[in-house]
Order: C-alpha cells, then sequence, then structure tokens
C-alpha cells in the first residue's frame, strides 16, 4: 500500500466511526457534501434541532467537517481538524446579555469535556446578533440569534468530538443536556425558511 492508500484507509476508518454515532431523536443529522478545497479528506455533516414531532420548525441548526491532511499543516498542529458551526434564535432579551458569547464558548468547552473528547489548538468566535423587523416584517417583531464558529485539532477518538457538538447545538436550541425523550417546554424556533 501506497502513503495515499495509507491514508484513504485511515480517513475512511475515521469516517466510518462518525457515521455509526447515534444522537438524540430530537437532533436530525444527515451527511453532506464537505467543503473542498480544504484538506485532500473531508466528511461533513449537518444538524437541525426539531424538538417536535411534526418537524416544522428549526429551533437550532448546525455544521460539523471533519478534515485531514496527513502531512499535518502547522496551523492544525496534526494531522486532523474539526471546524463547527453553530446557531439558534434566542428571545431579545437573552441576545442584550453581555456575557452571552462567553458562555457559548463555554458550552462547546464543557461539551467536550463531558465527552473525554481530547484537543487542543482550539479557536473560534461567538456572534450575537439583535434584529427588528421593518415594513412586512414589522409583525415578526424583535429578534435575536447566537452563532458559534470554532476549529480545533482533535487526539484520540473522534466519535465524543460528534457528540459534543451535538450536544452543543441542543444547548444553543434551549435543550438540556440529558434531555431526550423529555418534553421540554420553552423551546425557542425559528421559522423554516
Amino acid at each position: 500500500m501506497d502513503a495515499h492508500s495509507d491514508a484513504g484507509a485511515r480517513f475512511e476508518h475515521a469516517a466510518a466511526e462518525l457515521r455509526e454515532t447515534r444522537f438524540r431523536s430530537d437532533i436530525t443529522v444527515r451527511e453532506i457534501p464537505s467543503p473542498q478545497g480544504l484538506a485532500p479528506f473531508s466528511i461533513a455533516f449537518a444538524a437541525d434541532v426539531r424538538p417536535d414531532d411534526h418537524g416544522d420548525s428549526i429551533y437550532g441548526t448546525a455544521r460539523f467537517i471533519l478534515l485531514y491532511d496527513p502531512d499535518a499543516p502547522d496551523a492544525w498542529s496534526g494531522q486532523w481538524r474539526i471546524v463547527a458551526f453553530a446557531q439558534a434564535p434566542l428571545e431579545p432579551e437573552i441576545g442584550t446579555d453581555p456575557l452571552l458569547a462567553d458562555v457559548t464558548w463555554s458550552w462547546l468547552v464543557d461539551a467536550l469535556e463531558s465527552r473525554d473528547a481530547v484537543y487542543h489548538s482550539a479557536s473560534g468566535t461567538a456572534t450575537k446578533t439583535l434584529s427588528k423587523g421593518f415594513g412586512g416584517l414589522a409583525a415578526e417583531g424583535d429578534g435575536a440569534q447566537i452563532e458559534l464558529r470554532a476549529s480545533w485539532t482533535p487526539e484520540g477518538a473522534l466519535r465524543p468530538h460528534v457528540e459534543a457538538w451535538a450536544e452543543l447545538v441542543g444547548m444553543l436550541a434551549g435543550l438540556p443536556p440529558g434531555s431526550e425523550d423529555i418534553a421540554v417546554f420553552g423551546a425557542r424556533k425559528a421559522a423554516r425558511d
């Protein structure tokens, strides 16, 4: 086997591990095309939080990308890199909290630690957005949203990282960890586009 075949086999093993991950029933996860040009090997997933049986409303959305480059780019400090995105609507009064961005980042760190996901070289941004509708959108009133973009270099097993990502998007959408199969009242929702 040549080096490229070895790398491909190693990546396919990791991708299979992620594809076999089971998620809570109120988070719908699907494989999507991964961005091109970021690494020789990659796999991507999208998630939507839908805590009702109808699936008409989305309470949060997220993306997870696993990148693999056997040449270990200096910026990654390793051969693997995870890029994650999570977004959820908020009540406007929560969106004005000055600590919201810090809390959002801490939820990512807590989710990774709760799953024993070993990592280093983490970076990212947490962005809160406030909006007000005018004209034809005035009836929608005020709105707020939180968005987290993060990346980190995983070590060891990869499944805990995708599980932590799913836990994070659930928390952003108002679903507490461990609330699977429990009715959650007052979860925030965004109208489906």
